[in-house]
Formats: C-alpha cells, sequence, structure tokens
C-alpha cells in the first residue's frame, strides 16, 4: 500500500509540473550579445509569423542591415521584392495605441505601401532613448526587447557605410525559447 501512495504523490508532482504554463519568448544572438524579445498577445498574427520564421530558421543566414544611432537597428532580408511584393511575406497590420514605438520597441519593417502591410521576414528594435513616436499607427509594434538594450546600442556604434549598414556584418541566429513565469521573474513583462 505504501508504495501506491508513493506512485500516486509522485504522479500529481509530475502532472502538476506538466501544467506550469510556459510563454514564447523570442532570443537574438548577435556577435554583441543576446537579447530577448517580449512578443504581445495584442498582435498575434504577427507574434505567430515571428514564432514560425524563427523555429525555421529563416533568419539564421541574414544580418542586422541597417543600424542607426538614436533611430533603429533593422535586420532581416534586405530591402527585397521578396520582402514587399510576395504576398508570403506580408501580414495586415496590427495597430495598438498601447504600443507604440518606445525605447526598445521591437517593430515589423515594411515599405511604403499604401495599406502599411507588414514585412513580416524585417524586424527593427527602436534605440532612441526618446522613443520614435512619428512611426506609431504606421508601423506594427509587436513586442519589446526585455534583455540586451546594451547589445542594441553597441550595435548602432559600430562604423557604417553610407546606407548605414555596418561594414562588419552583424549576424543574427533567432530562436524562441519557452520561459516560465520563473524563468521571467524581474523583467518587465505583463503575464496577465
Amino acid at each position: 500500500m505504501k508504495n501506491s501512495t508513493l506512485v500516486g504523490a509522485l504522479l500529481i508532482v509530475l502532472s502538476a509540473c506538466s501544467t506550469v504554463k510556459s510563454y514564447e519568448v523570442g532570443q537574438i544572438l548577435t556577435p554583441q550579445g543576446e537579447m530577448l524579445v517580449w512578443l504581445y498577445e495584442e498582435t498575434p498574427n504577427h507574434k505567430k509569423s515571428f514564432i514560425g520564421l524563427a523555429n525555421a530558421g529563416y533568419w539564421d543566414r541574414l544580418t542586422f542591415n541597417r543600424v542607426i544611432p538614436d533611430f533603429v537597428a533593422q535586420a532581416g532580408c534586405p530591402d527585397t521584392p521578396e520582402g514587399f511584393n510576395d504576398p508570403e511575406y506580408l501580414l495586415e497590420p496590427e495597430f495598438n495605441e498601447k504600443l507604440t514605438h518606445t525605447y526598445g520597441a521591437f517593430g515589423a519593417g515594411r515599405d511604403g505601401n499604401p495599406d502599411k502591410l507588414s514585412a513580416r521576414c524585417q524586424f527593427y528594435i527602436v534605440q532612441n532613448k526618446e522613443g520614435e513616436h512619428r512611426l506609431d499607427g504606421d508601423y506594427t509594434v509587436y513586442g519589446k526587447v526585455i534583455k540586451g538594450m546594451d547589445v542594441v546600442d553597441a550595435m548602432v556604434s559600430v562604423a557604417r557605410d553610407s546606407l548605414d549598414e555596418p561594414l562588419t556584418s552583424i549576424t543574427i541566429d533567432v530562436n524562441v525559447l519557452l520561459m516560465t513565469a520563473q524563468d521571467l521573474k524581474g523583467y518587465d513583462v505583463d503575464l496577465d
């Protein structure tokens, strides 16, 4: 009887462990260091797209191709038809007045298309400490950097050409981490 009680208790503990909620968090590794990105539930299509491309390894052959001090660091596909014309790579905007272009905001790049469709293969991080609120309502913010803004600050300080492309490539390795509330303790995230 003792063994069955012990087994039952063990099953209860294992069951409780398997129901611990986890959150999908973007991880971007660069030569300058690691960034963690909280992805907003309020922008479900952009979040799903980021997770899908990251899990597929889409960005792992690409770089931060534009770094501008007091503005943004941008990564992903270069300005090509793939990013701006192929319907597979476009997303309807998901504007939210609560999600603005503050320092560390994580947004989707786009060209000047009138529908403000996001190029899901591009992302940028606002590096201006004052924010870039002139972009609010024109570009979808779908996350924020919760760790590694020092990495972004270092990236925008590298030598670059007249098109703001780094002279030495800033490679990226983009992943999705599953983190628990305990893992996220101390980060500025809203776990609901």
